[in-house]
C-alpha cells in the first residue's frame, strides 16, 4: 500500500497541530474502511393460530437490528434488541388485542456503535405492511379428536385448537376467539370414490350414512373463518 504523503504545515502553532491531528485521524478512518448500515427489506408477517413472527432480510454483516411494534394508534414498543437474527416473535404483543391493526418496523444499527444515528437523528429503518391478526392469521389444521364407525354411519369429532390468546389467565381456543365466525369443513373418501363433505359452523361433529366397508378411509379437515377461508391438510386415517 502506498504510504500517504504528510501535508506540509507551519510549525509552532496550535492551529497547525490541530490541523495535523485532524488529518491523521481522517487517514486512519479512511485506511480502516467504513461500512454503511443496511436497511432491512422484505418484511413479512408469518402467523398461525396467532403465533406471529416478523421476518425480514438481509442477514447482517456489520450491523444489528431492533424491532419496534405499535398498534395503529399506539406508541412504539421495542422488541428483539440489537439482534443479528432476521426474525422476531411478536406474539405476546399482538395477542393482547387480536382485532387491532399493527405496524412493525426494523431499525438498523452499526454493530460496534449502536448509539450512532442517521442524519435525521434516528437510525435507518423499514416499515412492515399493516397486520390485523383476527383477519390475517392462518388457521392451522384442526385436530380430529375421535371418529367412530357404527355400521354404515361415521361420526367425526373435531377438537378446537388452542391459541396463545389469553383471557383471565386462560388460553383461548379458536372457537373462543372466533365464535360463530369459525367454520369446520370435513371431507371423507375411500379408494376410487369422489368423496363427500360436511360443514359445521357451530358444532364440532359431522356424521354420514354411506357404505364404508373399505379398509382405507381418508379424512380431510379444514378450519375457515367467514372473512377469509384457510384450508387444512389431507390426513389419512
Amino acid at each position: 500500500m502506498e504510504t500517504p504523503a504528510w501535508p506540509r504545515v507551519p510549525q509552532g502553532t496550535a492551529v497547525a497541530r490541530t490541523l495535523l491531528l485532524g488529518w491523521v485521524l481522517s487517514q486512519v478512518v479512511s485506511a480502516s474502511g467504513t461500512t454503511d448500515v443496511v436497511e432491512a427489506y422484505n418484511l413479512t408477517w408469518k402467523s398461525i393460530n396467532f403465533k406471529t413472527i416478523l421476518e425480514w432480510e438481509p442477514k447482517p454483516i456489520n450491523h444489528v437490528y431492533t424491532v419496534q411494534i405499535s398498534s395503529k394508534f399506539g406508541n412504539w414498543k421495542s422488541k428483539c434488541f440489537y439482534t443479528t437474527d432476521t426474525e422476531c416473535d411478536l406474539t405476546d404483543e399482538i395477542v393482547q388485542d387480536v382485532r387491532q391493526t399493527y405496524l412493525a418496523r426494523v431499525l438498523s444499527y452499526p454493530a460496534g456503535n449502536v448509539d450512532a444515528v442517521g442524519s435525521a437523528g434516528e437510525p435507518p429503518f423499514q416499515n412492515s405492511p399493516e397486520f390485523t391478526p383476527y383477519l390475517e392469521t392462518n388457521l392451522g389444521q384442526p385436530t380430529i379428536q375421535s371418529f367412530e364407525q357404527v355400521g354404515t354411519k361415521l361420526k367425526v369429532i373435531v377438537q378446537d385448537a388452542r391459541t396463545l390468546v389469553r383471557m383471565n389467565g386462560t388460553f383461548l381456543s379458536l372457537r373462543d376467539v372466533f365464535g360463530k365466525d369459525l367454520n369446520y369443513t370435513l371431507y371423507y373418501w375411500k379408494a376410487s370414490s369422489t368423496g363427500k363433505k360436511c360443514s359445521s359452523s357451530l358444532e364440532q361433529w359431522c356424521s354420514w350414512s354411506s357404505s364404508l366397508s373399505s379398509s382405507c378411509l381418508y379424512l380431510y379437515t379444514s378450519a375457515e373463518r367467514q372473512e377469509q377461508g384457510q384450508a387444512g391438510r389431507r390426513t389419512p386415517h
